[in-house]
């Protein structure tokens, strides 16, 4: 063992990374809490970092700007989709396994997604209105969509800088959760239950308008 991986682990090393987790949280919040109170233009890192109770130096410990702290629920979300997606049966079809990941992480009560987290419609709205958190939000989603390109590959055993299916599949499946969760997070009276049935009703609807594409095919092919 080297002494890096002498200080990072053990119990010593455990309370750093918990005390890290609960920095990098408190920062989160507290830029989501003045982003919704101000306005992303009215918001400093040095703001947020008062409101966490934290220094500016910590602050850029953990984030590279404000619109990263604001939008660091949907990293978590994307990694834990992402979890659930590798720890799907082998042989399911790669559609449906990204489909059961998603569906696995909604209903995962342990580490529960942002869709439960409050004042979350209010955040959707100003990442739609503010071009400078969207494009933050588009590269944390392309990240996240990248990694899921690579395990789906990984699942077929292919190449996708080769191969078109992966991208295909994941673009398809990851298309369908953005419009689920924008029409969810556009629902005055809908709450984080109903995310999961709205999630299901629109893949079914991708499911079926595939077999409907497909259907002249078979009947040409015939």
């Amino acid at each position: 063992m080297n002494a890096n991986e002498a200080t990072s682990s053990g119990p010593a090393g455990d309370r750093r990374q918990a005390k890290a987790r609960r920095t990098r949280e408190a920062l989160a919040e507290a830029a989501v809490e003045l982003v919704l109170e101000r306005g992303l233009g009215d918001v400093t890192v040095e703001a947020i970092a008062d409101r966490a109770d934290v220094t500016r130096r910590t602050f850029s410990r953990h984030f590279s700007g404000k619109e990263d702290a604001a939008l660091d629920f949907t990293r978590a979300d994307g990694a834990g989709i992402n979890a659930a997606l590798r720890a799907r049966p082998a042989g399911e079809p790669p559609l449906l396994a990204y489909r059961g990941a998603v569906t696995d992480y909604l209903a995962d009560r342990e580490t529960p997604g942002w869709h439960h987290r409050p004042r979350l419609r209010e955040l959707y709205a100003v990442v739609d209105a503010e071009p400078a958190l969207f494009a933050a939000y588009e590269r944390i989603r392309v990240d996240a969509q990248d990694e899921s390109v690579r395990i789906i590959a990984d699942r077929l055993g292919t190449d996708p800088a080769r191969d078109p299916r992966p991208e295909v599949v994941v673009g398809a499946a990851a298309g369908v959760l953005t419009a689920a969760l924008r029409t969810w997070a556009r629902g005055a009276g809908t709450d984080a239950e109903d995310l999961a049935d709205l999630v299901a009703r629109a893949y079914d609807a991708l499911i079926e308008e595939a077999a409907r594409a497909a259907a002249p095919d078979v009947a040409t092919r015939k």
